[in-house]
């Protein structure tokens, strides 16, 4: 009996393999359930690792799995149910952790596909903060660089569930679903209302055993994997990865030992990817990109800051008596005190901070604003109370929130400059970017919300008491190694204190801090304002435009009589293609954005439309046309950094014209080849032949001169326009007076001759007596111009 005992798993495994290839999905979760109620732990240990790895893919994202984030509920909503009930926190897959964990299992998991920083802390032997590492690096006996965490059950199955999002990222998914309808998205959800509940507490695992429920690790060997929560941390420093702490267990921790492993899990694997010491050197522009997240991960981490809020806030009151606290205060309730800023705070205002600085300048940056966004408002996930001003303020910043938003002062101030900065980059006539700049104004301009991130960077500009370092240093590091009972400084009620400490911990204590209400990002919010007024007038113009041009489409154009010249029209966006009612949003959008930056940074609006209105745009003629912002200098006009944003972005341009020898352009498709080339020959023979003579004739002053003077190209003595920013040497250089008969080869003069012989054939006029007669009322017509032309002007055609 003993041998087909001994080979019955691997028998089970290369069963449940077979069938993984020949049946359906629901027949396979079928079996599968089957067999997690029917084995014993000891046989269902060797199939884990394959179960979870059929589920979630592989590490090195060449097994797919299920591909939760592919599976969408309006696609394949039968796979989709299956999969919800098979994952369920109280489903057959958790009914298998919670057997394993019973039995003090150990699963391997690699340390090469773990973040970038918790990688590179491993490889040099020192140990991560985070205790979710603490007592499982396990190295090769060879003393190789293949090093391995052993896992318990539930955190190997968390590992695998939460990377899954990082190394399936490459896999085909279906672009026209939205990611929040997923799976994936929706097992998210599911894991974190159930593992950190915002009413009642965590609902204990289901029991295997008659006798009693699953027990969680507890100090019986030393290789438990969680952290003592009575540790207490006496240094700063970095642990020798060889001196892993032991584990000392609080019995009252194991309350909720799954939530804050589930916690820990998401936060490592979503957030780490990038430390202080790689946040630092990235901001140079040399530094290669380690880690791109997708738009589908950070949407992921948006559910996450949104239900950490509502996890936060659903905290009771705190009692009155501090004897009462100390006794009916549980764990879990400890854990929502501090969840925010013992775990969360530091890892994601660095991935923010890595996301403004490097995601493109597209409208795919919305998934990261609003996660921004959703993390500066935790009063939207607060439980709903009535209060007897609620009409009078329905929108007020309570002032209870002070102490959240001074100890997440850069989250507010250096994440709004960074966004600033995004803002000026980008084309606010889209109406996509126009939304992000509202979206962000609208909410920094909630009734209270200004006066409290101001008077959180007062408190950190007050003059530094005289604190003991060590204390300082204590207070600084609010994400230390061990769980999250493990001792505290005591509260420190120095508001000034705590936003220092905040800030140095954040940035380091030789940061120079940009304040959000100084002039220099006064003079950002200037330039946004600008930029939004020219934004709105080149809307306006791209509608005008349109419109003209639509109604001046006619036959003619087939003859190409359009004209040729697009240097008016705007090429920067597609709203012709958009549509009127994209520019009428934009328009919306970026005008209650410009009122709620006023309201913010207490701007009169009168003065800054007069700036705009004045901010050194050079109109044209129809006073819809104006140039990039330009100084003039000896060698010209100079493109300012203003200018040059106007033209990338092309909400402005240059009124380009051809300042050369205008015989010698390309033949243009208007024109016929050989006559243009005939032309030309006859052209310069007759300027070869007569130059002297026709310099003298055009230097004369009299009314002969100035008739042949009309005529005849000079370009030195035109004024020439402010057109382009060409060097004052080039287009002062003068040309000696010439014939030009280029514009004979135009099929619009050509046809024109054509319609005038047609029609005076009608009355019997000869070519000879019609061509006379062009001649006769062209002389007529060239004797008035030039009379009552005051400046002399190039003829062109």
């Amino acid at each position: 009996m003993a041998v087909p005992h001994l080979q019955q798993p691997s028998f089970l495994l290369a069963s449940l393999k077979a069938d993984c290839m020949n049946k359906p999905f629901a027949q396979r979760c079928h079996d599968l359930e089957i067999v997690i109620e029917d084995f014993p732990a000891k046989e269902l240990h060797a199939i884990f690792p394959w179960l979870v790895e059929n589920i979630f893919g592989s590490l090195d994202g060449i097994i797919i799995g299920w591909n939760l984030r592919c599976l969408h509920g309006r696609a394949n909503p039968t796979e989709y149910a299956i999969a919800l009930d098979f994952l369920d926190p109280s489903g057959p897959m958790m009914k298998l952790v919670y057997k394993l964990q019973a039995e003090e299992y150990r699963y391997e998991f690699p340390v090469s596909y773990l973040p970038g920083p918790v990688k590179a802390s491993m490889q040099e032997r020192v140990l991560p903060e985070c205790s979710l590492y603490h007592n499982k690096v396990q190295f090769p006996p060879s003393g190789g660089l293949g090093s391995n965490l052993a896992l318990n059950p539930f955190e190997y199955y968390m590992f695998y569930f939460a990377i899954s999002l990082i190394t399936q990222r490459n896999s085909p998914t279906t672009h026209h679903v939205s990611p929040s309808n997923s799976a994936y998205f929706s097992l998210v959800d599911t894991y974190l209302k159930w593992f950190l509940p915002t009413e009642g507490s965590v609902l204990p695992p289901p029991s295997s055993n008659p006798g009693g429920g699953i027990p969680s690790p507890a100090p019986r060997s030393p290789a438990v994997p969680f952290t003592s929560y009575g540790i207490h941390h006496t240094s700063l420093l970095k642990r020798h990865i060889a001196h892993q702490p032991s584990v000392n267990a609080d019995p009252a921790s194991q309350e909720i030992w799954r939530s804050e492993t589930v916690l820990k899990v998401f936060v490592e694997m979503w957030l780490h990817h990038y430390s202080l010491e790689m946040y630092q050197k990235m901001q140079s522009p040399h530094v290669k990109e380690s880690f791109k997240p997708t738009e589908e991960h950070v949407l992921v981490i948006r559910l996450l800051v949104k239900h950490l809020h509502a996890f936060a806030n659903s905290l009771k009151p705190e009692p009155l008596s501090p004897s009462a606290h100390s006794h009916t205060t549980s764990p879990l309730e400890e854990f929502k005190r501090i969840v925010i800023p013992r775990f969360v705070q530091q890892k994601l205002y660095i991935f923010l901070q890595h996301c403004f600085g490097h995601w493109p300048l597209d409208a795919s940056f919305r998934a990261v604003l609003e996660m921004w966004l959703s993390y500066v408002q935790p009063w939207r996930y607060a439980p709903e109370k009535p209060l007897q001003n609620a009409e009078l303020q329905p929108r007020s910043v309570s002032e209870k929130w002070a102490p959240f938003i001074q100890e997440n002062l850069l989250m507010y101030t250096k994440l709004f400059v960074g966004f600033l900065n995004r803002a000026l980059r980008t084309d606010l006539v889209s109406a996509k970017n126009a939304l992000m700049v509202f979206r962000v104004a609208k909410v920094f301009a909630q009734p209270n919300l200004a006066e409290m991130i101001q008077k959180g960077e007062q408190l950190f500009l007050e003059p530094e008491l005289v604190i003991p370092h060590r204390q300082h240093r204590l207070f600084m590091t609010p994400t230390l190694g061990g769980s999250f009972l493990s001792s505290w400084p005591p509260a420190i009620t120095d508001a000034s204190f705590k936003v220092k400490s905040h800030v140095y911990c954040l940035e380091g204590q030789e940061s120079q801090y940009k304040q959000m209400f100084g002039p220099e990002v006064r003079n950002l919010v200037l330039r946004l304002a600008q930029l939004i007024g020219q934004a709105q007038q080149t809307a306006k113009s791209i509608s005008d435009h349109s419109a003209e041009t639509m109604a001046s489409q006619s036959f003619l154009s087939w003859f190409r009589f359009s004209p040729s010249d697009m240097n008016g029209s705007y090429t920067g966006n597609d709203l012709d293609e958009i549509g009127q009612d994209s520019i009428k949003k934009t328009d919306e959008y970026l005008e209650k954005a410009q009122e709620y930056l006023c309201q913010i940074f207490r701007l009169n609006e009168a003065q800054l439309t007069q700036m705009i209105m004045n901010c050194g745009a050079a109109q044209d003629e129809n006073g819809k046309k104006q140039l990039p912002d330009c100084i003039e200098s000896e060698d010209g006009l100079i493109l300012t950094p203003l200018g040059r944003y106007q033209i990338i972005n092309g909400l402005r341009r240059f009124e380009i014209e051809y300042q050369g020898d205008t015989d010698l352009q390309p033949i243009r498709s208007y024109e016929n080849a050989t006559l243009v080339r005939l032309l030309f020959q006859i052209s310069s023979g007759i300027n070869q032949r007569f130059a002297d003579q026709m310099e003298i004739l055009c230097s004369r002053e009299d009314f002969i001169a100035r008739l042949c003077r009309y005529h005849l190209t000079n370009p030195f003595l035109a004024e020439k326009g402010r057109h382009s920013p060409a060097l004052k040497q080039r287009s002062g250089r003068s040309q000696r007076p010439r014939v030009s008969l280029r514009f004979v080869a135009s099929y619009r003069t050509l046809l024109s001759l054509f319609m005038i012989y047609f029609v005076a054939s009608w009355f019997c006029i000869g070519p000879l007596a019609c061509t006379f007669i062009i001649l006769l009322g062209y002389l007529l017509y060239a004797i008035v111009m030039t009379f009552f032309t005051e400046r002399w002007k190039p003829h062109q055609h």
